[in-house]
């Protein structure tokens, strides 16, 4: 007698995407099965009425359930996927550190990097036309991270947490955005690469 393997969950997410990324490093890293479906947001396809019937924000990464349940948004991905795992500090006060992180992530180093990179590696679009503000943030978050990783390998707690693998994401592309990486950021990211088995980019 066989036994079939459960349905996996769909992943809805584009490549080129840093927030998309992460659902997929916490995926595999956790031996989570799931389906890819690559939606191009380049190509307008978030924008389908198929998709925005899933998700009416109209954005990926979105995985939907077995169940027909269906969760936007990289970071409530990521923690409903590790929950129960390592990768969520069980010590209160270091979780809590986790999710500062991961707030810090989404309304700083995001909106500064992963722009900027958007801007110039997939719109193309010369210096003259981009938000000369973009620069200097991107710098200040850099510096920000690498002060804080001068004494420590992982962000929380001297061990592998989502505040890695969220910052990780857009962090290890930043080159795409003509950004050098300082020296203790470019150690992370090896680390944390080679922590979650990644040989290129997704």
């Amino acid at each position: 007698m066989t036994t079939q393997s459960p349905v996996p969950m769909t992943i809805y997410g584009d490549s080129i995407s840093g927030n998309c990324h992460k659902v997929k490093f916490v995926a595999d890293y956790l031996g989570i099965p799931y389906l890819w479906i690559e939606t191009s947001v380049l190509q307008k396809e978030t924008r389908t009425p198929e998709f925005l019937a899933l998700n009416p924000a109209g954005q990926v990464p979105l995985v939907a359930f077995p169940d027909g349940r269906v969760l936007a948004q990289s970071n409530a991905i990521m923690l409903h996927l590790a929950e129960g795992s390592a990768l969520i500090p069980a010590e209160p006060f270091a979780r809590a550190q986790m999710f500062q992180w991961l707030f810090w992530e989404q309304y700083s180093h995001e909106t500064a990097v992963a722009v900027l990179r958007f801007r110039k590696a997939f719109l193309k679009l010369p210096e003259c036309e981009i938000d000369p503000a973009l620069w200097p943030r991107c710098t200040a978050v850099l510096a920000l991270m690498e002060n804080h990783l001068v004494q420590r390998r992982y962000f929380v707690d001297e061990t592998l947490s989502l505040a890695d693998i969220a910052l990780l994401a857009y962090t290890r592309l930043a080159p795409e955005a003509g950004l050098a990486l300082p020296p203790e950021i470019a150690r992370w990211v090896k680390r944390i690469e080679v922590d979650l088995k990644i040989t290129a980019q997704p």
